[in-house]
């Protein structure tokens, strides 16, 4: 085309005047350098399409051009390839729901006894119950890290591993507090396993990896990052969560969190979200934490803690302004326990606790998770500063009470049999006057409700009052606790509690999880 072009061009020399001369030789000028510029662009195609055509050419030699280093992050399948087996989907089967009625008011209850007298209300008949979650394998021996929650009202465990062979498992023991569980396969075969490592390493910004079943899909594997560290969800006394953006979403709960070399550095435990999905905010209980409640609940089947016996809050800069403090650091004490440790030794209320066993006291579960972990009957130095002077005082650690606070002023979760996700506290003047309560309110207060609970779902809000479970009333935590169990027992559907909320009474049916 272009050679054609060119011999027209000069074919009409000899009739143009100069001016039209200028202006094709100007034009032929143009075409041939665009010509040569086609020509070089095309020319390696050309010699290639010779043999199978200039457009396959042309794709060919593409494909045979060296690519350039991939961007963005390193692949984690080396990682996930190794770690994977140890990996496990648990099935929980667990009790039917008895007949409900649509409003869900549980059969016997005086209040479905009112419906049935007023009104013909329709009946959901029973049907079992499902629940799905994951876990991995710590032992060759078959020993499994989950969540409490995974397997909480359980009647059989169902545990599949990644090559698709099922097991039966029971379960060796869990703690509510941390909602950790363990539980066991039996098999003659070594199962592949991993180990707990600690996260302590770990930094704000690294890759960690959350494998698990989401959804009951199966194994998958999500990278993220870790977001922020020492997250307090409000879910329970203990919290010090690793939060991550990597997708979890319902069926990840008790998976393993791996960071990019393939160790354990966490357990995955809970999601924030509104919709009950992924929305780039999830939580890890630390590997090291989970290695010490794993290590007692494998000896002895439960968890025994330390206890000091005292109310206590975070020193915040009006605190340590109004008591002089050098600095925005320690723990105040709100109140003392009567016959607990903490009056044994001394402890006052309004004392501010700096140190602790030798380590600094930072914020007020500094000091919970420290006296937690430490064993009856041991003996401590707790540094308090009281009227501006420094003290030092021997404390001899005691045993929880029921392995709780209970009843002796401390929010506590009504766990250990049902799950519902309540943390309780019993009225004191303090506690009537902060929530507005009469001086003659009875009942059980509500301190927190656990994000996506049953007892959220069903609207129950921080700061009611609790003043019935079913027809019996209820003045302590613990009495709330054997009701809510007896109603287990029993294999009811949901528990009736009686609440006094923005100060009005009503009766609200809880579902066990």
């Amino acid at each position: 085309m272009l050679s054609v072009e060119g011999a027209g061009v000069r074919a009409g020399v000899g009739a143009d005047t100069r001016g039209a001369l200028r202006r094709r030789a100007l034009a032929v000028a143009v075409a041939v350098t665009l010509g040569v510029a086609g020509a070089m662009a095309v020319s390696d195609g050309w010699r290639a399409a010779q043999a199978q055509g200039a457009e396959a050419t042309v794709q060919g030699a593409l494909s045979r051009a060296p690519l350039a280093q991939p961007a963005g992050p390193p692949s984690f399948a080396d990682v996930a390839e190794r770690v994977t087996p140890a990996v496990v989907n648990v099935t929980v089967e667990q009790k039917p729901l008895r007949r409900m009625s649509m409003h869900g008011v549980p059969e016997g209850s005086p209040m479905h006894e009112f419906f049935k007298q007023f009104g013909s209300v329709p009946e959901m008949m029973p049907s079992p119950r499902e629940g799905e979650g994951s876990g991995f394998i710590i032992g060759p021996d078959g020993y499994i890290v989950t969540n409490n929650h995974v397997i909480s009202g359980a009647q059989r465990i169902e545990v599949t591993l990644n090559d698709g062979s099922r097991y039966d498992a029971r379960v060796i023991g869990r703690d509510a507090k941390t909602d950790l569980a363990l539980i066991k396969v039996d098999t003659d075969k070594a199962l592949p396993y991993v180990d707990l490592a600690d996260s302590s390493e770990a930094r704000v910004g690294d890759w960690v990896l959350a494998i698990g079943n989401p959804f009951g899909l199966g194994g998958s594997v999500n990278a993220g990052i870790i977001s922020a560290r020492g997250r307090d969800i409000q879910s329970g006394p203990y919290d010090d969560y690793l939060q991550i953006d990597a997708p979890i979403n319902r069926g990840n709960s008790g998976g393993p969190l791996f960071d990019a070399r393939g160790r354990v550095i966490g357990v995955n435990t809970a999601i924030y979200s509104p919709s009950g999905g992924n929305i780039g905010i999830g939580f890890a209980i630390p590997a090291e934490t989970a290695a010490d409640i794993v290590a007692e609940l494998r000896a002895k089947g439960r968890v025994e803690r330390g206890w000091l016996g005292v109310q206590i809050q975070s020193v915040t800069e009006a605190v340590a302004e109004s008591l002089g403090l050098d600095e925005v650091a320690g723990v105040l004490v709100a109140d003392v326990l009567p016959d607990s440790p903490a009056e044994a030794a001394g402890v006052r209320s309004g004392d501010v606790i700096v140190r602790a066993a030798g380590e600094p006291m930072v914020g007020h579960r500094d000091l919970t998770r420290l006296i937690a972990g430490i064993d009856a009957g041991t003996e401590v130095e707790l540094e308090v500063v009281r009227g501006g002077k420094t003290r030092v005082m021997e404390v001899r650690i005691g045993r929880m009470p029921g392995e709780s606070l209970a009843g002796r002023g401390a929010p506590e979760a009504v766990a250990d049999g049902p799950r519902i996700g309540l943390m309780l506290a019993p009225l004191t003047p303090e506690l009537r006057a902060e929530h507005g309560l009469e001086a003659d309110a009875s009942g059980v207060l509500v301190a927190q409700v656990q994000p996506g609970s049953p007892a959220q779902l069903a609207g129950i809000q921080a700061g009611s009052l609790i003043s019935m479970v079913g027809q019996q009333s209820v003045s302590t935590p613990d009495e709330v606790a054997a009701a809510v169990r007896e109603a287990s027992r029993q294999e009811r559907g949901s528990v009736l509690l009686r609440v006094e909320q923005g100060g009005k009474l009503r009766f609200v049916a809880v579902p066990f999880a």
